[in-house]
């Protein structure tokens, strides 16, 4: 009997020994390195390396899929593109970037990746997923369940009255001028951006809502910028009171299942169950390139845009001033004065679109910090040492 005993208990620890180890790497990490704090902006960077490449495998973090769809992935590689590897290489140390994907001509001309992540890896986007929601917009006007840029945001958001969101229209939250009340401090805890996904929201409201409905007015609507990522979780929400659908349900329907990307991707929930949409949708580094590539074409399917034609006119050029020479905001996305236009998060997320030179860049990264000018520079500089190996090829 004693034997018998021994024997089971030993069974029970090999498989147990095989289960631990089959277990993704990072998640294993995680479970072993737990963070102190819910919040991922306090985050240890090993422990934020393994985190943004597993959410989807981590399964305990609500989240809805984002369907692929039938469509079969035509992506191809092109030439390599000439490019200085050491100073690549450099980049990659000094941004901490997982994953770097260059599409030029619609095809892949540079493709590199570290931090553990692979070509099929999925990784956490951050405010990237603003420039996906505010798409989302676009389409809700076309297909007429948002009857126009003009209508107020409590409109489509009935707990909304009431509040100040009663003077915001539907452009002013696209271009964060709302002037209401906002901190986006990612270095302090008690700041808004820190504080309203772990807010507890009134009955039978969503959090957002109970959150943003209480926030004062700072500014006159629509006479000042102020980046606030809790107005980009309003757009989201005000996009499925409008529609009847969650967010990444018509994501998949209007964008996911049509443009070839290789995966299903996700996207976080909150606390009652609606997509973050100023944030958090997981996807591999090509298919966020997939969705660059869709954007820089025009937003079409079957030669038409799902869009209005007016749409990235506004969307993707200076709609509000933000301070800063030579740059400004559209909708959701970061504008530049030589018509190139971005996506970008905290920790190193960035799509850049360049319609000069028929370009798209994708990066994943995990800066050392959310936020720094250092970084954002050297991204940039990133992104200008592509753009002149680009340059030069045309001038051969």
């Amino acid at each position: 009997m004693l034997k018998w005993i021994v024997g089971i208990i030993a069974l029970a620890i090999i498989i147990a020994t095989g289960y631990w180890f089959s277990i993704d790497k990072n998640v294993r990490y995680l479970i072993l390195n737990q963070p102190s704090s819910p919040n991922a902006l306090f985050w240890t960077i090993p422990q934020r390396d393994a985190a943004f490449q597993s959410v989807d495998k981590l399964g305990i973090m609500p989240k809805r899929e984002i369907k692929k769809g039938q469509v079969q992935p035509d992506l191809t590689d092109g030439e390599p593109l000439t490019i200085d590897e050491q100073q690549l290489s450099d980049y990659f140390e000094k941004q901490r970037i997982a994953g770097l994907v260059v599409i030029q001509d619609g095809k892949i001309r540079l493709e590199k990746y570290a931090l553990g992540l692979e070509a099929d890896g999925k990784w956490t986007s951050f405010s990237v997923a603003k420039s996906f929601t505010s798409t989302l917009v676009g389409a809700a006007i076309k297909d007429g369940y948002i009857n126009s840029l003009d209508d107020k945001v409590s409109d489509y958001i009935p707990d909304m009255k009431g509040s100040e969101y009663d003077q915001v229209s539907v452009e002013q939250l696209l271009t964060m001028t709302s002037g209401i009340a906002w901190n986006e401090d990612y270095d302090d805890p008690e700041s808004d951006v820190s504080k309203f996904n772990y807010h507890t929201p009134d009955e039978g409201v969503d959090i957002t809502v109970s959150y943003m409905r209480q926030l004062p007015r700072a500014r006159k609507a629509g006479s000042q910028w102020l980046y606030s990522t809790g107005e980009t979780n309003l757009i989201g929400l005000l996009v499925s009171e409008a529609t009847g659908k969650t967010v990444s349900d018509y994501l998949s329907e209007k964008v996911w299942s049509k443009i070839g990307v290789e995966q299903d991707a996700s996207w976080l929930l909150g606390p009652t169950d609606h997509e973050i949409s100023g944030c958090c949708i997981q996807a591999s580094t090509r298919d966020f390139a997939r969705f660059a590539q869709f954007i820089l074409n025009g937003a079409k399917v079957n030669d038409e845009s799902i869009v209005p034609d007016y749409w990235f006119e506004l969307a993707t050029t200076t709609q509000a001033d933000i301070g800063r020479p030579g740059s400004g905001y559209g909708f959701q996305w970061w504008t530049y004065d030589d018509g190139t236009f971005e996506g970008k998060g905290i920790f190193g997320q960035g799509l850049l679109l360049d319609k000069e030179r028929n370009l798209v860049i994708a990066i994943n990264s995990n800066w050392p910090v959310a936020s720094a000018s250092e970084f954002s520079q050297s991204r940039a500089a990133l992104y200008k040492m592509i753009q002149s190996s680009i340059d030069k090829e045309m001038v051969r």
